[in-house]
């Protein structure tokens, strides 16, 4: 099975779960919190003929009020703390965050420095952690699949009950 083969499949199951979640299209809000950019370049190849996000229903947005997820990259640093979690708070609920790559899962080699905090997880809570220095396009998808199998469970949590 080539890699196309590999993410074709992964991604008309991607595009399934989404339509019966959404029943439209998730939007993706990606925060570089520190990072070195491998991992934003990974990001950006999913856009690329190969992987092709959109044709599964997953757009990058620009806005976090545009938002269902947040896909955090990157040790958090110390010039990114606030916007982090501004960035979290203008995300409505419910919301989904991923931690991709191994600095925004632990803080990687950056640690818990003068100038990093470390992983996302000591700033704002994280659904799913996608490994990886940085992780293949395929791990992204893939990750993005087990958070969504996160969401009724959130939307439960956050109903309103009369």
């Amino acid at each position: 099975m080539t890699v196309e083969d590999e993410v074709e499949i992964m991604g008309q199951r991607l595009n399934d779960k989404i339509k019966k979640i959404f029943g439209r299209s998730l939007h993706i809000r990606e925060v570089d919190a520190g990072s070195c950019n491998a991992c934003e370049v990974e990001v950006n190849a999913l856009s690329n003929p190969i992987y092709d996000i959109e044709r599964f229903g997953i757009y990058i947005v620009a806005s976090p009020r545009h938002a269902d997820m947040l896909l955090v990259t990157g040790p958090v640093t110390r010039n990114m703390e606030l916007a982090l979690f501004k960035t979290y708070n203008a995300t409505p609920s419910p919301k989904l965050v991923v931690a991709m790559g191994s600095c925004a899962c632990n803080g990687g080699i950056f640690g818990d420095t003068y100038a990093s905090g470390g992983g996302v997880d000591k700033y704002i809570p994280v659904d799913v952690y996608i490994p990886g220095c940085p992780p293949r396009p395929q791990a992204v998808i893939f990750g993005i699949m087990v958070a969504l199998d996160k969401l009724p469970q959130k939307m439960k949590k956050t109903e309103v009950k009369p």
